[in-house]
């Protein structure tokens, strides 16, 4: 029996970044052999075990073949006479398909090496075509590792575009490619998975919302890069810039999906975008099982950004209709993701990545003063329980005439 470290691992210690978690590859053994050494089972497709004391997943060598349309049409060969190197050539990327034993010795059979150097992601072998999630991965990848400089292979994406134009790609499930999206979402560089999707054809099958964007033009007066395709990926990077949170940067995405229903005639402006592009998220959501705190905050920036971009303008009653329907005042925290998206909105745009958006802290200050209220001093003074809501609200308005009669914004 002999055990290599195998995939992440090795390749993050090569780029110099920390590694979170270790695969093994183990040849020349058998599910019993492992079992009998304290080895737990625990894969449902193909043998995985999990080591007795570091708790770490211990694969058998395996190779595959293609069986069926999809990620799941495959069948494994697992026996002892599989090697380090055939299972290597099953992998996606190249620098995936490297091992090391032991004794630190490398075993590179595809020259991932040589592509991390290059900085190139590069596909094993034609075999990748079998396996539409791999393109996913691969968009994941470029977004991942963009910052250290990496592009996708040329011969690459070419493969890819087969895959797509040959209907592999339809058989993706939407768990897995949302999983796929939601770990782009978090990293950085994430509009790199969208794009890398796009070049290949991929983005069109599996997010046509997303696609339709790019070649919709929008006034160059407020969006100078006027394509609101380009101008959806700079939201992203300023997103990206203001928050961590996946919640945001997905509000981002999609806070501009209806600007693709905007009819010819009516181009460049896109009057009524708001309420389509709500319709168009709640689709998007039910197609693909995307958190619920996600889709709540898309759909609030989509129907309320504009209302965010004219705070300064707007009167009290406007200001509170805001508050109120986004439900800042029982979900502050919400709120607060709604004003940062908002504000990456803002900056999303060619030339105004570092403007100033004081209507946040406008906002702020507003659902501060509003919730300054005594709701419990007008519920006790209340002539019934009915004319509670009717009081809080006429207080909370009282209040926001007050503060834009008093507002000044900050030097």
């Amino acid at each position: 029996m002999q055990v290599y470290l195998v995939g992440g691992a090795v390749r993050d210690e090569q780029l110099g970044l920390p590694v979170t978690e270790r695969d093994w590859c183990v040849v020349g053994s058998t599910p019993e052999e492992l079992e009998a050494l304290g080895y737990r089972p625990v894969g449902k497709d193909f043998p995985v075990f999990i080591h007795p004391e570091t708790g770490e997943e211990y694969a058998l060598a395996r190779t595959e073949r293609k069986t069926a349309a999809g990620y799941r049409g495959f069948s494994f060969n697992t026996s002892p006479e599989v090697t380090i190197e055939d299972d290597l050539e099953r992998r996606d990327l190249t620098i995936n398909a490297i091992a090391v034993d032991p004794e630190g010795n490398f075993c590179d059979p595809f020259d991932g090496l040589g592509d991390l150097e290059r900085r190139v992601l590069k596909h094993v072998s034609d075999a990748f075509t079998e396996d539409p999630v791999r393109i996913l991965r691969v968009a994941r990848f470029a977004a991942r590792f963009h910052s250290l400089g990496f592009r996708v292979a040329e011969e690459t994406l070419d493969l890819m575009r087969r895959m797509v134009e040959s209907g592999e790609v339809d058989a993706l499930v939407p768990d897995r490619v949302w999983k796929e999206t939601e770990s782009a979402l978090k990293g950085n560089a994430s509009r790199r998975f969208f794009e890398v999707l796009r070049d290949c054809g991929a983005l069109q099958k599996i997010y046509p919302e997303i696609d339709a964007l790019f070649g919709v033009p929008q006034p160059e007066r407020w969006h100078p890069e006027i394509d609101t395709g380009i101008h959806t990926m700079m939201v992203l990077d300023q997103a990206e810039a203001v928050s961590a949170s996946p919640a945001v940067r997905f509000a981002a995405l999609v806070h501009d999906l209806g600007k693709a229903d905007t009819p010819v005639e009516r181009l460049p402006s896109h009057p009524g975008h708001e309420k389509k592009s709500v319709s168009r998220i709640r689709a998007l959501c039910e197609r693909y099982p995307v958190p619920k705190t996600y889709r709540d905050l898309a759909v609030i920036v989509a129907e309320y950004h504009t209302h965010c971009h004219k705070a300064l303008e707007l009167r009290p009653g406007t200001v509170l209709k805001v508050l109120e329907k986004s439900d800042a005042f029982r979900r502050p925290e919400r709120f607060e993701e709604f004003l940062l998206t908002c504000e990456a909105d803002a900056r999303g745009r060619l030339g105004l990545e570092t403007r100033d958006y004081p209507q946040a802290d406008y906002l702020r200050g507003a659902l501060t003063a509003a919730l300054r209220i005594d709701a419990a001093r007008i519920a006790a003074e209340a002539a019934e329980p009915a004319a509670i809501p009717r009081a809080v609200h006429d207080a909370r308005l009282k209040a926001l005439n007050a503060y834009k009669a008093s507002y000044s914004p900050a030097p």
